[in-house]
């Protein structure tokens, strides 16, 4: 692995003005894709659908925490299959935590890349992630009360808003995102609802026609997220402006412009990445603003309109779920009036970067 650069070149914007940031390589280590021993074959899992999605219904994490192999291997079937279910965990959040760093450095992660503290769902919020009371900036709260204070309606189940606005990755405005996430639900809904759905980018990939597959492999996308400094601004709250969890994720910014098809270094498989919600207000780099906005819709129908591509889990309590946010796009589903509210712990990863001697998924497995 690439040291880390110590120039200091890029500049970020805080409440007190412009500051410099130490760009960092940030490179995953790996050399080629992985391949998985088969250790966890032991345990009783079936694949969701044929595409995306494995549920261990009776495995505990916490009885294999301690063993990197099968961490490893767990990281890498997570890298393929997109998301994994875990059913009524007993893993507590010092856990969760622990599980979240060995995904990543166990599969190559650079070592300046940490857990990601989030700017606006972080322990300022007063909500604790265990029954002690602890708040931890290193936990995103996933909470239905927070999302309708600071989002009004588009969290309600009455929002007119379209649902397929949802689709996203974990935090690609950074500059170094998300390798790995993982959400365990700690109180659900008492109606029905809540469900979570998450789509294939390797799959919405391989619907492009080889044409426009070599275009969108030329292309970067800028992607920025503005509701924070908003609600911050409306709310009067505290944000955390630096060291998001790698040196380069400083600053009130929240923009980063990433690669359109990304390779994921875990499979070595092309994915769509520059899609969602995550470039909603973002944009293609170097095209027209009207050729940006074609391509950006295009590329959400992708994910919006397939529904082979889709995976949906209803949650119960202590549900855990972890996917990997280089391959996969993930939303809510907002139909319920209850409360509902999870511990999601996110793992910082590479800069996002494509290799052209990278494969689809379906090359890769035979079944182009």
């Amino acid at each position: 692995m690439a040291p880390p650069a110590a120039d200091i070149d890029l500049v970020s914007h805080t409440s007190t003005g412009p500051i410099q940031v130490k760009k960092v390589s940030a490179e995953s280590s790996l050399k080629g894709p992985l391949v998985n021993s088969g250790s966890l074959d032991q345990y009783n899992s079936f694949d969701v659908t044929k595409v995306i999605g494995r549920e261990f219904p009776d495995l505990q994490l916490s009885d294999i925490l301690a063993d990197d192999q099968k961490i490893r291997d767990l990281a890498i079937t997570v890298s393929q299959r997109g998301v994994v279910f875990f059913r009524n965990q007993s893993l507590n959040i010092e856990e969760q935590k622990v599980l979240g760093t060995k995904l990543g450095e166990l599969t190559g992660k650079p070592e300046s890349s940490k857990l990601h503290r989030h700017a606006l769902s972080n322990s300022k919020r007063g909500i604790a992630v265990d029954e002690n009371g602890k708040l931890d900036d290193e936990v995103s709260i996933i909470s239905s009360e927070q999302n309708r204070k600071f989002y009004k309606d588009r969290f309600t189940n009455k929002s007119k808003v379209l649902a397929s606005e949802g689709w996203h990755a974990d935090i690609t405005f950074e500059r170094i995102p998300s390798d790995y996430a993982i959400l365990k639900i700690i109180k659900k809904p008492e109606d029905a609802g809540g469900d979570t759905l998450w789509a294939s980018g390797y799959e919405a990939y391989d619907r492009l026609s080889p044409d426009f597959q070599k275009l969108a492999e030329s292309l970067t996308a800028t992607h920025y997220q503005p509701n924070f400094v908003k609600v911050a601004k409306e709310f009067g709250e505290e944000l955390i402006e630096q060291d998001r969890g790698a040196p380069e994720n400083t600053g009130l910014d929240f923009t980063a412009s990433h690669p359109v098809i990304r390779t994921n270094p875990v499979t070595g498989w092309k994915s769509l990445f520059g899609a969602g919600h995550q470039i909603e207000h973002g944009w293609i780099d170097n095209v027209t603003p009207r050729e940006s906005e074609i391509l950006k819709a295009y590329f959400l129908q992708l994910i919006t309109n397939n529904h082979d591509l889709q995976v949906r889990f209803r949650w119960g309590e202590n549900d855990l779920a972890i996917w990997d946010n280089r391959s996969v796009f993930h939303t809510a589903t907002n139909d319920y009036d209850g409360k509902r509210q999870g511990n999601r712990v996110v793992s910082l990863g590479e800069r996002p970067y494509f290799d052209p001697n990278s494969v689809s998924r379906r090359q890769a497995l035979g079944t182009a």
